[in-house]
């Protein structure tokens, strides 16, 4: 028995069937437009969304850590809900949109905002790289 035997939880979700890219089975392409956001590019939104909120904090409440996360949950209702983007998302060309490809939606984008301040639900993710936040709403996060 080695490393390979056993596998490792950082080598992502298992593949699933013929799937040869995430959210294929979805129907949606490879990459490009309509193709779903990978890790990177969903990262370094959460960064710019956390940034622009942590500076909202301090400019207002002192830098509070609760603060921070309750104008982080209203960014993500209000953006997602309105747009189907937070600041971040569009600043990197993604948007949160249901497998049928409409917006969110304001419903769509509290329970998912929620989810997301949960910080674990985000990191369970799927083959299609989709965390419990979009699954539990039958959303994903897009390239456009």
């Amino acid at each position: 028995m080695n490393r390979n035997d056993v596998g490792s939880w950082m080598e992502g979700p298992p593949p699933s069937g013929n799937q040869d890219w995430p959210g294929q089975r979805l129907g949606r392409p490879a990459d490009g437009p309509g193709s779903l956001a990978r890790f990177g590019p969903r990262a370094g939104a959460l960064l710019i969304d956390w940034v622009l909120c942590s500076l909202i904090s301090a400019a207002f409440f002192g830098y509070d850590g609760f603060a921070t996360l309750y104008i982080f949950l209203v960014e993500q209702v209000l953006f997602v809900g309105f747009f189907g983007y937070s600041i971040g998302h569009r600043a990197l060309r993604m948007q949160v949109q249901t497998l049928d490809g409409r917006p969110a939606g304001f419903l769509t984008a509290l329970i998912r905002g929620v989810l997301l301040c949960l910080v674990i639900p985000a990191l369970v993710i799927d083959a299609d790289q989709r965390g419990v936040h979009d699954r539990a709403r039958g959303t994903g996060l897009f390239r456009i």
